[in-house]
């Protein structure tokens, strides 16, 4: 049996030592794993988390693509952040599968070899065991011994019981002169000036659930009983062991006066009280958010509608020059986009840092109640907060700068595909536009991407230095506990509030990312608002009442580009009711012509005359309104037929109105559509033919009744019949009146009084249709090109 009993105490030693190194290695391998993994698990986690990073954004990619349909992925509000967190978290569940196969794997190896190694000192723990099988008959002998002093031990009990009254009634005699002191001393009121620990406090309630104390029901008398138990001695009985407790004199009169109002029962009331207040500050607190909600909302959208209002003015006031150099599409990304982008930044971010400096300011106040020195050091992490951020931002910067320009230029692009489709789809150049679209929206992402990459390494970099705060305060903490500088509660509270005093410090550099993206719009609206306008009028300026229509041209000289002059020298003598045409080859400056007419640009020579006024003296205003223009490229707005043909004149009657649009030939296909007048243009006024459209101009200019026409190929999209019935209404709405012509079909301006030929800025010719043709030259050459096959001569026409 005792062989039996040795053997297997060996089998259980043997069994605890394998067990014993099982552990040693799992921890070894766990420890290697942690500090310093092999090169092949390394490269195993990157090809892992690689994976898995990939699938991550697939997934994520669908979602939003499948919620914003045809919007580029980065710039939907959010994609950049739920993309960011969900490769995180796949490339840590990627990392952590790998390392614990790894683990296994290792583990297993590691039992393999351990199993071997017992294995191999079987023989040796065989010799062992026989060795203590020898040695069992001798425990045997000491089994019997034990049992002998156990019956010696029986004895000396049986002799302890006789004695048992006697030593009952010396224990109860010492106790009775025990409790007589006590109360002789308590009665006397003894009483003591030793005071107690601050941990005292908290131990008051035990000194009330004492026998001498617990049946007193008077609470006054209650109170006097426990000062005078706690005078007796600094050291007091509590929950069974012996405790030293010092308390401030102060603290000591607050727990007595506690016991004299309550009895040291919990004060309910004083806790409803509490819970109360803190009700009550809760509904401020929502109270006072809701407030801020209402009026940063309000300051954002009264901030951005002025500031939409000022770039509207801004664009009204700009010179021609301005809309001839920037393309509608980016004029209308900066009224839109990145007025949209500067109304929410104003409305979330201003908020969210408004909040954020008022919680700094409440957790320093909170730590500065703890300890001053720790509060020190944490508000040192406060310039690496700064620097980085400021860093980081001044990087991100340009990159947003970039991504307003090329969303622009993605805007411009759509703009100008979407409005001349017919154009791309009639040339075939729908793989051109796609090439040209491809283009700028890679630009787009490669912009976007940085700008987004500059701002993600924000919140890992605002974490690290949080937590190297947090690794000081830790430090200090525990040296401040041992040093008795501060107890280990007051450590745990200033913890806390240093780790959440850095999470509004985080929130605030993340808004410093879309402040950039902001910042970036700003200077683009800025940029508008920033440029020249239109000199103002002066003070002077002059306006004729009653104008003729009287023009010159002296020596007049401009220029787009100053290294590249358009018109030098131009003289021009124009009376009162005289039509002029204004011939010759596209870019020979005709159009810029009737642009010095009306002062869309100022002349950088000599001087133009309305009846004698110099323009430049005269209100801008004032000269336009005298001027009424049909141009080739014609433009209605998106409203009824009536409201179009009236916008020259606001105060026109119906029966003018359908007057202007009888002169011009308009008044049939009018009534003709299902509303009539009333009929409502879309945009860009599709719903209509382009020949119809430019009758709607006509007589649009037919109501203002200007003093001076210009009819820039008026009728270049009517057909010949419809042109034949507009001419007679051109001749009959421009007697008298001096008109400008500017005409490619020299056909239509044989009647002009006066024909102006002009080539690279310059009149070459001037004179009427039978006076160019007899000279045969720039003109003739025209004229005959058009009329190929023709006799052409004098008689002729």
């Amino acid at each position: 049996m005792a062989q039996a009993e040795v053997k297997k105490q060996v089998d259980a030693q043997v069994a605890a030592q394998k067990k014993q190194a099982y552990a040693q290695a799992e921890a070894q391998a766990t420890q290697m794993f942690a500090t310093n993994p092999p090169q092949e698990l390394l490269a195993a986690e990157q090809q892992a988390q690689a994976a898995a990073e990939a699938a991550a954004k697939q997934q994520v990619d669908q979602q939003f693509a499948a919620k914003f349909p045809g919007v580029p992925l980065e710039t939907i509000p959010g994609y950049a952040a739920a993309l960011d967190a969900a490769q995180k978290q796949a490339a840590a569940e990627a990392k952590a599968q790998v390392d614990a196969a790894a683990l296994t794997q290792a583990l297993a190896q590691a039992k393999a070899a351990i199993d071997a190694a017992f294995v191999k000192q079987q023989p040796a723990m065989q010799a062992a065991l026989d060795a203590a099988q020898k040695q069992a008959k001798a425990q045997v002998d000491a089994a019997a011994l034990t049992q002998a002093l156990s019956q010696a031990k029986a004895a000396v009990d049986a002799a302890l019981v006789k004695q048992e009254p006697a030593m009952a009634k010396a224990l109860a005699d010492a106790q009775a002169k025990a409790a007589d002191a006590a109360t002789s001393v308590v009665e006397k009121g003894f009483l003591d000036t030793a005071k107690l620990t601050p941990e005292q406090l908290t131990a008051m309630r035990e000194f009330v659930a004492l026998p001498v104390v617990s049946g007193i029901t008077d609470n006054n008398k209650k109170a006097d009983t426990v000062q005078t138990i706690i005078n007796l001695g600094k050291t007091l009985p509590m929950t069974g062991q012996q405790q030293t407790i010092n308390v401030s004199q102060t603290d000591l009169d607050k727990g007595i006066a506690d016991i004299r109002e309550n009895g040291g029962t919990i004060p309910l009331p004083a806790i409803g009280k509490t819970l109360l207040f803190l009700l009550l500050v809760y509904v401020l607190s929502a109270l006072l958010t809701f407030v801020m909600q209402y009026i940063m909302s309000d300051v954002a959208q009264k901030t951005t509608y002025d500031m939409r209002r000022e770039l509207d003015y801004k664009l009204a006031a700009l010179p021609l020059r301005y809309y001839d150099m920037h393309s509608n599409g980016e004029i209308l990304s900066r009224m839109t986009n990145d007025m949209d982008t500067i109304s929410t930044t104003l409305q979330q971010g201003l908020t969210q840092v408004i909040v954020s400096v008022f919680q700094i300011l409440g957790y320093i106040y909170m730590m500065l109640t703890i300890s001053g020195k720790l509060t020190i050091v944490t508000l040192a992490t406060l310039p690496l907060y700064i620097l980085t951020t400021a860093l980081i931002a001044r990087k991100s910067q340009k990159f947003y700068r970039a991504q307003q320009v090329h969303l622009g230029r993605l805007s411009s692009h759509a703009e100008e595909m979407y409005t001349g489709h017919n154009v791309v789809k009639a040339f075939g150049h729908e793989q051109e536009s796609i090439a040209t679209f491809e283009a700028v929206n890679n630009n787009l992402y490669q912009a976007g991407w940085k700008a987004q990459f500059m701002s993600g390494i924000m919140f890992p970099l605002m974490n690290f230095i949080s937590n190297l705060g947090y690794v000081f305060i830790a430090v200090l903490g525990g040296v401040y506990v041992t040093r008795n500088l501060l107890n280990l509660g007051d450590i745990t509270a200033f913890i806390q509030y240093s780790r959440s005093f850095s999470m509004p410090i985080i929130q605030t550099a993340s808004i410093a990312n879309v402040i950039q993206s902001t910042m970036a719009c700003a200077e683009r609206v800025f940029g508008v608002l920033d440029e020249p306008e239109e000199k103002p009028d002066a003070e002077d300026a002059i306006v004729i009442a009653q104008p003729r229509g009287a023009i010159t041209f002296d020596h007049v000289a401009f220029s787009y580009r100053p290294t590249e002059p358009l018109i030098a020298d131009m003289n021009l003598d124009v009376k009162q009711g005289d039509t002029v045409a204004i011939v010759g080859p596209t870019g020979a400056g005709k159009t810029t012509l009737v642009n010095l007419l009306m002062r869309f640009y100022d002349i950088q020579g000599g001087a133009i005359t309305f009846d004698g006024v110099e323009t430049r003296k005269m209100r801008r205003g004032s000269l336009r309104t005298m001027f009424g223009m049909v141009l080739q490229d014609t433009w209605l707005f998106n409203g009824t037929i009536r409201e179009n043909i009236a916008y020259g004149r606001d105060d026109a009657t119906e029966e003018e109105i359908v007057a202007a649009a009888k002169a011009a030939h308009a008044d049939h296909f009018i009534r003709s559509l299902p509303e009539g007048y009333d009929t409502v243009l879309n945009e860009e006024a599709s719903n209509i033919s382009a020949g119809q459209k430019q009758l709607l101009t006509i007589a649009r200019v037919v109501l203002a009744d200007p003093t001076v026409l210009i009819l820039d190929e008026a009728t270049s999209s009517v057909d010949t019949r419809t042109e034949v019935r507009i001419q007679k209404a051109m001749a009959q709405l421009m007697t008298g009146r001096t008109s400008f012509v500017i005409a490619h079909r020299l056909s239509t301006i044989r009647d002009a009084h006066h024909i102006l030929v002009m080539n690279h800025g310059s009149i070459v010719e001037q004179g009427s249709h039978k006076e160019l043709l007899a000279k045969h030259g720039f003109y003739a050459d025209l004229y005959n090109s058009q009329f190929t096959g023709a006799a052409v001569t004098e008689e002729a026409v």
